[in-house]
């Protein structure tokens, strides 16, 4: 049910110029149109669509604690949203770490560590740690403690081209370590966000559409494997659970709050689906969460949204 309603999605919204299969085997999408979906305002399709995931979206998950952003996948634009100023950078925790690790990789022929994430004594979220860590399972199950060592001696000047060919605001120049990865002290301020990697949330979504532009580039592979891997089993498995066998890319994140009413943490999960060529990516922040609970919210707003 839920591939016959994605499918319904993508052919009555528009999100491809022609001909969409589904392949019976492994359930991806597959885009058999030589052109490229006009995805311009002005495009009926395209408005309707938008319309109906809006109306969608805000019937169903009416709560203020849920800010979202809906973009298409082809041209970056966005469709349907709830999110006040969604261009103020802001901190967005672990959504970094895919970008930081291919700024690493710059540096390092792109080649990565393995590691031993022994838990809370390594620095990670997890109390009783991952066990050993590659890249891809680093990006998959968002291990603080992998980061921090990938991160240990990176400076803002070494993200900073990296993030600017992405889109992002490059990180503040006294921004070094693990703050680099989204793990930086939660400072002194009100908001947590003095001491942080700031970017817009309407950047970070393109930022991702990005990367699935240039996943034939060195290293971008590894972070959509980790990234369909989350999605699967990982932090954002909550989204292939709504999802069933369709599928999604997705990657979690935790990060200072940064509402009025404040809380200690805001949960972020963007999505990306389906898996195997992305139309539509999902961007949503749940207040006072974190970012694995995020992805459950993501998940059933992917399945809510029908044409």
């Amino acid at each position: 049910m839920v591939q016959i309603r994605i499918a319904a999605l993508a052919l009555i919204a528009g999100l491809c110029a022609g001909l969409l299969a589904f392949s019976p085997s492994s359930g991806r999408a597959q885009d058999l149109s030589p052109n490229r979906w006009d995805g311009r305002a002005d495009n009926p399709k395209t408005s309707l669509f938008a319309q109906s995931a809006s109306q969608a979206l805000l019937r169903d998950f009416p709560s203020d604690d849920i800010s979202f952003l809906l973009l298409d996948a082809q041209t970056g634009t966005v469709l349907a949203s709830r999110w006040d100023h969604p261009e103020t950078p802001i901190p967005l925790g672990s959504l970094v770490k895919p970008f930081t690790a291919l700024a690493y990789g710059e540096l390092h022929e792109f080649k990565y560590p393995a590691h031993i994430c022994r838990g809370t004594s390594s620095g990670c979220w997890r109390l009783r740690g991952h066990g050993a860590v590659d890249l891809t399972s680093a990006i998959a199950y968002s291990c603080n403690s992998y980061f921090r060592v990938l991160t240990a001696n990176m400076t803002a000047a070494q993200i900073a081209p990296t993030a600017t060919s992405f889109g992002l605001q490059p990180p503040a120049p006294g921004i070094s370590g693990p703050t680099l990865a989204g793990l930086g002290d939660r400072g002194s301020n009100k908001h947590g966000s003095e001491n942080q990697w700031l970017i817009s949330p309407l950047n970070m979504a393109r930022a991702y559409l990005e990367l699935i532009r240039r996943r034939d580039q060195p290293g971008v592979g590894l972070m959509l494997s980790g990234m369909e891997q989350s999605a699967r089993q990982g932090t954002g498995a909550e989204v292939d659970r709504a999802l069933g066998r369709f599928g999604a890319l997705a990657k979690t994140g935790t990060a200072p709050c940064t509402h009025a009413k404040h809380a200690p943490g805001d949960g972020f999960t963007i999505a990306l689906a389906p898996a195997g060529r992305p139309q539509i990516i999902l961007l949503v922040r749940v207040h006072g969460v974190p970012g694995s609970q995020a992805a459950k919210t993501a998940g059933q707003m992917l399945r809510r949204i029908e044409p």
